[in-house]
């Protein structure tokens, strides 16, 4: 039986859209060091929310967007939103029955190996020095989880997105 009820998969695409946005607003430059990883912890919410409607192809695609938007090398940002999402989506059944906490701590990881991905992508075009400061996005991020979690699980719900 085919369902009639709309997807309202637009949520998700703006919501990505919002998030490009929120990676490239001016900040603070003392605070742009911890800039969270906006795109990432909205790509990692919609992969454990409808994994059968954002994956891996919409991870490469929103990354190269983020590669054009931010004027870096065509590929990088999208490699790493492809590792994230491949990677939520592997622990994608253990994810979803761990409390918020725990979560955070899984995307803690997920992140901080993201961001070490990109630091080495950086690193072999010489266009950052290596630093320990480059685990800071992901502490931030994770410790933004729930707050990011709590938002996008009311719209998900109130828009009912399947």
């Amino acid at each position: 039986m085919i369902s009639t009820a709309p997807s309202n998969v637009w949520v998700v695409w703006l919501s990505l859209a919002l998030a490009l946005l929120l990676s490239v607003t001016s900040i603070p430059a003392f605070m742009e060091v911890g800039r969270p990883l906006w795109l990432a912890l909205f790509l990692a919410y919609w992969v454990l929310a409808v994994p059968h409607r954002v994956g891996m192809a919409t991870a490469w695609c929103v990354g190269l967007l983020a590669d054009v938007l931010n004027g870096s090398l065509l590929g990088q940002n999208a490699l790493v939103l492809t590792l994230i999402s491949f990677l939520v989506q592997t622990l994608h059944q253990r994810l979803r029955m761990f409390p918020m906490w725990q979560q955070s701590v899984v995307l803690l990881v997920i992140f901080g190996l993201a961001q070490l991905v990109q630091l080495w992508l950086n690193a072999l075009t010489g266009n950052r020095p290596p630093t320990l400061l480059f685990i800071l996005p992901a502490l931030v991020s994770a410790l933004l989880w729930p707050w990011v979690c709590t938002l996008l699980r009311v719209v998900h719900l109130r828009l009912r997105v399947n």
